[in-house]
């Protein structure tokens, strides 16, 4: 399926959940994410602000901040994304997009040991199709198969197949509300 009209079908369908369906399915996935032997060694975590019914990430924040972790979020800046440190959730504001962002200290990516990734869909073997405007791919693209890129995503936004293209970075690791995919032998 082109990459178009799966990115249409999959927002559709994700705009038709229910608060509390995404409040569900949101929770076991955090769940499953934060009894991983990769999140209990992270001591750098990053996250994303969900938007348009995506998973949310509130419990992993909330959780990671209270154990101590270095929490960071993505900002955009101009045509690119950069993170930043987050030392408690009210540090968020609506940045570019509405998304909620960080002000705080920058940070390189590949300072971090997890970083969350959102998108749109993903196949078993870490393809990812974002909102199409690149931000991750550009930002994230040196640490792919490093094992620290970690995608979110409800169980019908996991694929068959994506037709993925060189700029699109992989994933290493998909965590739905119903299973763990590891994607490469590193992780």
């Amino acid at each position: 399926m082109p990459k178009r009209t799966l990115r249409t079908a999959t927002l559709a369908r994700r705009r038709e959940l229910t608060p509390y369906l995404v409040a569900c399915h949101s929770l076991a996935l955090q769940r499953l994410f934060l009894a991983l032997p990769e999140y209990r060694q992270a001591q750098v975590l990053a996250l994303y602000s969900p938007i348009h019914h995506e998973v949310e990430t509130a419990t992993v924040a909330t959780r990671a901040l209270a154990e101590g972790k270095t929490l960071l979020y993505p900002a955009v800046v101009g045509s690119e994304m950069e993170f930043r440190r987050v030392r408690h959730l009210d540090d968020l504001v609506p940045g570019r997009f509405g998304i909620l962002e960080p002000k705080g200290e920058v940070w390189e990516a590949r300072q971090a040991d997890l970083i969350v990734v959102p998108g749109v869909a993903f196949d078993c073997s870490g393809r990812r199709i974002g909102y199409g405007k690149g931000f991750y791919d550009k930002a994230l693209h040196r640490l792919e198969g490093s094992g620290r890129l970690v995608a979110f995503c409800y169980q019908f936004q996991l694929v068959e197949e994506i037709a993925g293209e060189p700029h699109d970075v992989t994933m290493d690791l998909i965590v739905t509300e119903e299973q763990v995919v590891r994607v490469h032998n590193n992780i």
